[in-house]
């Protein structure tokens, strides 16, 4: 499972400046058809949308306006899918929900866990699982007793759902994108068919240069 509970785009004034910026190179901003109308809308020209998509296919070397393109996004998914997403170090930035100082916080269900996959006898297992953590909670609540905060650490299921607040940018979700559109777990597939909903997403997803 994975979820996206909300995302901010860039705003008017970012792209305004960005699109400045790409420009910069061959001095070219004379030839910008981006700017705001007389009700106080932004809008991107066919020309500046057109060099930025030539750009993209040449490669990240000539597409270094993609780094500047910023994305916010509250995702929750599994410690599963966390520990394939935290490969994408550079350019991003997150702040989690702690498992450390919150995991005793409440009793465990099944809500707290990606189990949709599950089949047989695997539901049974993973509610004797919760039904141990719910134990060792309570003991830990009961006593103070820190084996008991331990063992619920230790037999955490990896598919315990996290939620973090991202930082992104284009450049960053074009290398996860035509690095994880044909991954096996569906929650790439989740998150890559999102990429596909952003702002001139075609800056992402569009073929060209090895990035």
């Amino acid at each position: 499972m994975l979820t996206i509970k909300k995302h901010v785009e860039p705003s008017a004034e970012q792209w305004d400046i960005i699109i400045e910026g790409v420009r910069n190179p061959l001095n070219s901003w004379d030839q910008s058809d981006s700017g705001w109308d007389t009700d106080g809308k932004y809008t991107i020209g066919d020309r500046d949308l057109a060099l930025m998509l030539k750009l993209s296919r040449a490669g990240s070397d000539h597409a270094k306006f993609r780094r500047m393109i910023p994305i916010l996004v509250t995702i929750t998914a599994p410690l599963y899918w966390w520990k394939e997403f935290d490969t994408y170090k550079v350019g991003t930035t997150a702040n989690s929900c702690s498992t450390m100082h919150t995991i005793h916080k409440k009793p465990f269900t099944t809500d707290d866990f990606s189990d949709e996959l599950l089949w047989g006898d695997s539901h049974d297992t993973l509610n004797s699982i919760i039904d141990d953590l719910n134990f060792n909670r309570q003991m830990f609540l009961d006593t103070g007793a820190r084996e008991f905060w331990d063992s619920i650490i230790q037999i955490l299921p990896t598919s315990y759902n996290q939620t973090r607040t991202v930082a992104l940018n284009y450049e960053v979700l074009r290398n996860i994108y035509f690095a994880r559109r044909n991954h096996k777990l569906k929650e790439w597939h989740i998150l890559c068919d999102w990429i596909t909903t952003l702002p001139h997403s075609e800056i992402i997803t569009i073929e060209g240069a090895k990035s």
